[in-house]
């Protein structure tokens, strides 16, 4: 194993709410719709069966890291699946496909940001873009103590929002929860959703970096991170259904919220998308820097920079439709899922024992994991009855 080098320490809240903060987002707010369209039933034994898989991924994600001194993805590659002449070109190309789907996922996250500012405070939609830009970014200027800082209070704020939403539902009564199953497309385009939300998989090196290697420390983190994350999902999705009954809609959950309670849950909406948001930003800027810092040897302010500044360009100038970007961004994070398992099979046998996943990294779970990243993908395209 690689020494683990790492440019500040995180305590095991900063360090669960990086992967919490990573996963948490809008895709939270569109898994109720899908829920509706599912028996209550099949959406408890969906959410165990997703956290489950994702444990195992998250897992397998930091042991291979740790065999790699706390590396990034494309290092990770490099190091244990690029073999022969085309080695280089195979990093720069996977290089390059990953910082397209994180630029795609950041100019969402600030085009998001800047049409809530616009609804709530009437500003210009670009002028949104820069001051959430420059707000947000100047967390990760200063690297990832802070952003661990802002993840941990940013994740109790969510908590806390959801608190108030669930009280507010409840005082105003409940509808019955749905019970009927109307079919398995509508199963695996929830377990896709779902699994969409719990993914924080490139936050698990800048925890495996920020615990020093700790490995029960990381496993503990992860489990902690990632059952937060499925217990905010539970909340939200449990008082939209009873909150909003049958009269919920494709347009997220606090809006069919908003509807039955009064208009005040837009603005905890505001809060709560914008918490959600910056929480993803922060991660994905943090990891892109440091995947950049790894593949061109640039000082961190340099690939900070590299990092955040071209989603601020093709959010503010609309360079490219992002429905096309996002589009992209999903089949990168399906080949990138496959590309982890495959290396980190290949890091478990070199290394000839497992640090972290024991039994639970051989390779009958390692093909659960492709299956269930395979499912996603199929459940994120199929329609919904």
């Amino acid at each position: 194993m690689n020494e683990i080098r790492s440019e500040a320490r995180l305590s095991m809240t900063e360090a669960i709410g990086i992967i919490t903060g990573h996963g948490v987002g809008s895709g939270i707010l569109a898994v109720p719709f899908l829920a509706s369209r599912n028996s209550w039933q099949s959406f408890v034994l969906i959410i165990v069966l997703a956290y489950a898989i994702n444990l195992l991924l998250h897992t397998m994600i930091a042991e291979l890291s740790l065999n790699n001194g706390g590396a990034q993805f494309i290092k990770c590659f490099e190091n244990e699946l690029f073999k022969g002449k085309l080695k280089m070109i195979a990093t720069w190309t996977a290089f390059a496909l990953l910082g397209l789907s994180v630029i795609a996922n950041v100019s969402s996250f600030i085009t998001g940001s800047a049409a809530v500012f616009s609804s709530w405070f009437g500003l210009d939609e670009r002028v949104g873009m820069l001051l959430y830009f420059v707000i947000a970014a100047a967390v990760v200027f200063f690297g990832m103590k802070l952003v661990g800082i802002c993840e941990k209070y940013s994740v109790i704020a969510m908590v806390a929002v959801v608190a108030v939403l669930l009280i507010a539902t409840l005082r105003a009564g409940t509808e019955p929860l749905p019970s009927k199953f109307i079919a398995a497309s509508n199963v695996l385009a929830l377990y896709s959703m779902i699994s969409f939300a719990l993914s924080a998989v490139m936050s698990v090196p800048q925890v495996v970096k920020g615990l020093n290697g700790d490995r029960k420390q990381i496993t503990k983190a992860i489990a902690a991170g990632t059952g937060v994350n499925v217990s905010i999902i539970i909340l939200i999705t449990l008082m939209t259904l009873a909150g909003a009954g049958s009269s919920i809609t494709e347009n997220g959950a606090l809006v069919d919220l908003s509807s039955r309670l009064g208009g005040w849950v837009s603005v905890v909406g505001y809060v709560f998308s914008l918490l959600a948001l910056s929480t993803s930003f922060w991660a994905n800027t943090l990891n892109m820097r440091d995947i950049i810092s790894e593949q061109t040897g640039w000082n961190l302010r340099l690939c900070w920079l590299a990092a955040s500044l071209p989603c601020l360009l093709i959010a503010v100038f609309r360079l490219q439709s992002f429905v096309g970007l996002a589009r992209i961004a999903g089949v990168i994070q399906v080949l990138t899922g496959l590309g982890i398992i495959l290396a980190y099979n290949r890091s478990r046998k070199r290394m000839g024992e497992s640090l972290i996943c024991g039994f639970w990294g051989t390779l009958p779970f390692q093909l659960l994991v492709i299956a269930g990243s395979l499912a996603a993908t199929v459940g994120s395209v199929i329609s919904v009855k």
